[in-house]
């Protein structure tokens, strides 16, 4: 089986790479000219990944990595790169469908996440692409995750722990999908094996917590008390539509999102059957923290 990883530089497309060469199959990695010269070796030498070069907003280079490939799994976003988001989450991830759909790839997977209704950028070009793929022919899993420890505990998105500050948006009260990046990329290898997962969106998560849960883990474990700032909806919304830039814009979103909650299901439940018995929790971060 050949298989292509879209994103694969980032943390999770790696991951996704590792747990693939794992099992015994060594993918063929899409990396950009711009990227990081000691990912692409780790990912050639430690890893036996086939390197090729090319990017999301270059419809001939995704036509030659896709060539010959039976799965494609995409994690790529431009969310960390000021400006990108239509071009690369967008009109990119848009242009990968279709060229997986011309090379005759037989199932594609795509890591997404749960409804927030941001009415953000981000959002938009994700549910875009979700609709793009399930009416493309392909034999899809959109992975819709929970939020990111990796990104969602930490100083950029105004959990800083080490310095005991947090920013909460909203009441701090609503309900959130929590997952780690580690157990997304184990869901994602293992839905290949899971035959419910073709066709189908799934939802995965490690545990449910509201951010006031999250502080009171993180002040529990820690022993130290946590300063907490509440972020307005109502700000988060100005900030939101005041923007005339893509990320501003969906960050703010995101957090708009976040303050309201995260739809409930069977996340957990699914995160399980993808073979995470015991996923990593918002404990085991704080049990980091130094």
């Amino acid at each position: 089986m050949s298989i292509l990883v879209v994103g694969a530089t980032g943390f999770l497309g790696a991951e996704i790479c590792r747990r693939l060469a794992d099992k015994g199959t060594p993918p063929r990695a899409l990396v950009r000219e711009t990227s990081d010269p000691a990912r692409v070796e780790a990912l050639r030498r430690e890893l036996g990944a086939e390197i090729i070069v090319g990017e999301l907003r270059d419809r001939e280079s995704l036509d030659s990595a896709c060539a010959g490939v039976d799965v494609v799994f995409s994690t790529a976003t431009s969310i960390i790169r000021e400006g990108e988001i239509s071009a690369v989450d967008g009109e990119g991830q848009l242009n990968l469908v279709d060229a997986a759909r011309g090379a005759g790839v037989t199932r594609f997977l795509y890591v997404s996440f749960e409804e927030l209704g941001t009415g953000a950028p981000l959002e938009h070009a994700k549910r875009a692409v979700e609709e793009r793929l399930r009416a493309s022919g392909i034999r899809y899993t959109i992975l819709r995750a929970g939020l990111f420890h990796e990104t969602w505990l930490t100083p950029a998105t105004g959990f800083d722990a080490a310095n005991g500050t947090v920013n909460v948006y909203g009441s701090g009260e609503a309900e959130l999908s929590w997952i780690s990046l580690s157990d997304v990329a184990t869901a994602a290898v293992n839905s290949l094996e899971e035959p419910e997962t073709e066709n189908a969106i799934v939802p995965i998560a490690g545990e449910r917590l509201s951010y006031t849960d999250v502080v009171a883990a993180f002040e529990d474990v820690t022993g130290r008390s946590m300063a907490v700032q509440h972020v307005p909806a109502e700000a988060l919304a100005a900030q939101r539509d005041a923007s005339s830039d893509e990320r501003e814009q969906s960050f703010a979103g995101l957090m708009l999102g976040v303050a309201a909650g995260s739809p409930p299901g069977d996340g957990v439940t699914w995160l399980r059957r993808l073979g995470v018995e015991h996923p990593h929790t918002v404990r085991d971060v704080a049990a980091l923290v130094k």
